[in-house]
């Protein structure tokens, strides 16, 4: 028997820090990097969110605070949930983590029991799998398609659904693809969820501010009110915001399931950073004007880069309506041989030469579940991007 507890051997590390950590490494031995592969923008945190963690630090807000969140925190997050989404939360409905991801791992490890299935459309970020292995669960993987611009489609989720079903994971603006939901799209969906009364909704809105032309967001609970006393909806200020390292995630959802989430914080981590806590208050109260103005330098990367990735040859890359990734399918790059005779068999060995020979870190199709594709993220500075699609178009024109 080894000593290492064998739930270990069902989880595989995160593939996108595996990933900019290699970028970073070449990066201090001198290499020209650009780094594509994190997901986190570049903007800075905004300033009054910065002044209100430091007028906490000075006011003293520095001890313990309620296991999953302070009062004001909880206010601050009812009153986003009303005032963006239409839904009406009580504060014992309303959880604050330590990032999205403890919120995720909360909620499935307090429900899942062994044998329980999680439907995860793929592509998917790549830690929901795990968290749903490590928790005991199993997860069924539903893939979308290309040409339906990686949208989960309702017939395909009916087919997934057992009686075993749990959960239904889903991601809009998805990480990896940036595909989004349009109400229509998403009471399509809903609607085969009302059906099957024992499946939950596990909403992952993380990417909800980050939308480009006119799309209006929504989320699931929103479209169907059937389905609000089955859906934790998950959101947190990492993205729109620029507050990756703060590490506040929050969700709101049925009492009986944050009181559970709520027990297992309090023996795990207990609180998320107090600071932190006052700096989210400011995020969602205070003034939201930089969040259009981030937008439309992203949707300006965002146009770049398609249009520069689908000049590559072997490339294609649809437009995404949300987030800060592309998610291009390189098929026409496979069986392809680089010119130092390496033979490229799948989109891992593709990111890998890519690496190699051009310095361009992205992140593998296979991590996120579905292939032949890569994810790039355009959170980083334009001149950067430009560099890079040139780099990558280079890559690919040198193929034979």
């Amino acid at each position: 028997m080894g000593f290492i507890a064998d739930a270990m051997n069902r989880i595989q590390p995160s593939a996108t820090i595996g990933i900019s950590q290699k970028a970073m490494e070449l990066k201090a031995a001198g290499q020209d990097v650009i780094g594509l592969s994190a997901g986190e923008p570049d903007f800075d945190t905004p300033d009054n969110i910065k002044e209100a963690a430091m007028a906490a630090i000075r006011a003293g807000k520095t001890k313990y605070t309620a296991v999953d969140g302070v009062a004001e925190l909880k206010q601050a997050i009812i009153a986003k949930f009303k005032r963006d989404n239409g839904l009406e939360y009580e504060p014992n409905q309303v959880t604050v983590g330590t990032g999205g991801k403890q919120v995720l791992f909360n909620a499935l490890v307090a429900t899942l029991n062994p044998g329980d299935e999680v439907i995860i459309p793929a592509p998917y970020w790549v830690s929901y799998p795990d968290i749903v292995l490590l928790a005991g669960g199993t997860p069924v993987f539903v893939e979308t398609r290309l040409e339906d611009n990686f949208k989960l489609q309702p017939e395909v989720l009916e087919r997934a659904i057992t009686d075993k079903t749990k959960w239904l994971i889903f991601n809009s603006p998805s990480n990896p693809s940036g595909a989004a939901y349009s109400r229509d799209d998403m009471k399509k969906l809903t609607d085969v969820l009302m059906r099957h009364d024992h499946v939950w909704v596990l909403t992952d809105d993380m990417y909800e501010h980050l939308v480009y032309d006119d799309f209006e967001f929504v989320t699931p609970a929103q479209v169907e009110p059937g389905l609000y006393d089955r859906t934790l909806t998950m959101n947190g200020v990492s993205k729109a915001y620029c507050m990756t390292g703060w590490r506040i995630g929050f969700a709101a959802g049925p009492q009986v399931l944050i009181k559970a989430m709520a027990k297992l914080q309090s023996q795990s981590t207990s609180n998320p950073s107090s600071i932190s806590q006052w700096a989210a208050v400011e995020a969602l109260n205070g003034s939201q004007d930089f969040i259009a103005e981030h937008n439309t330098v992203f949707k300006e990367r965002r146009d770049l880069v398609v249009s520069m990735l689908n000049q590559a040859t072997g490339l294609s890359c649809p437009t995404p309506e949300g987030a800060f990734y592309v998610y291009p399918s390189c098929a026409g790059a496979i069986g392809k041989t680089t010119p130092d005779g390496k033979t490229i068999s799948n989109d891992e060995e593709f990111v890998t030469e890519l690496l190699a020979a051009e310095g361009v870190a992205a992140v593998h199709g296979a991590a996120f579940g579905m292939e032949p594709f890569f994810r790039i993220s355009y959170a980083t500075s334009t001149e950067a991007l430009e560099e890079a699609c040139t780099r990558i178009q280079r890559f690919c024109g040198n193929l034979s």
